[in-house]
């Protein structure tokens, strides 16, 4: 498995990922598909704010994305990025999430962040543990913030030191 910067080439495999994961999970407090130009403008946007976006390949397959951006707009926070990571159902829990998000603190480092913020589904135990394994420490939940499925849901916020 490679991590390595996605190119356009890999927007319909990122595509199809980022739409199964709103379609089957609450990783994602999205409820409608995604469109093939709204990733393009998501890529383009990273790349233009120099925020990296990492697919893990295997060969010609994307098995997984990470990304970070801003956290929030206002001056105070320019230190202070939020990511995100998606890994295909079929490969989940054989170690490209944790490759995926160790590959982006050096590149936090590199462009003087100071901590990174990860929102997760509170019924994503298995990503809050992956999380706390790299060092992110639980700060605090936001109750019943978001609604999916037909439940409310509530998100776990975890930060850590870059």
């Amino acid at each position: 498995m490679l991590i390595r910067d996605a190119t356009d080439a890999d927007l319909p495999q990122i595509l199809a990922l980022y739409n199964d994961v709103v379609a089957t999970t609450t990783a994602i407090y999205e409820e409608r598909p995604s469109t093939l130009e709204e990733r393009q403008a998501w890529l383009e946007e990273r790349r233009r704010r120099g925020f990296p976006v990492l697919v893990a390949d295997s060969g010609d397959e994307v098995l997984g994305f990470s990304s970070f951006g801003e956290w929030r707009s206002r001056s105070g926070y320019r230190f202070t990025v939020e990511h995100t990571v998606h890994v295909r159902a079929d490969r989940r829990r054989r170690g490209a999430g944790r490759t995926l998000v160790e590959a982006l603190f050096p590149r936090a480092a590199a462009l003087g962040m100071h901590v990174m913020i990860a929102l997760i589904d509170s019924q994503a135990t298995a990503s809050c543990r992956l999380h706390e394994r790299l060092g992110f420490e639980p700060v605090g939940t936001f109750r019943q913030v978001a609604r999916k499925f037909d439940r409310w849901l509530d998100l776990v916020a975890m930060q850590r030191a870059v």
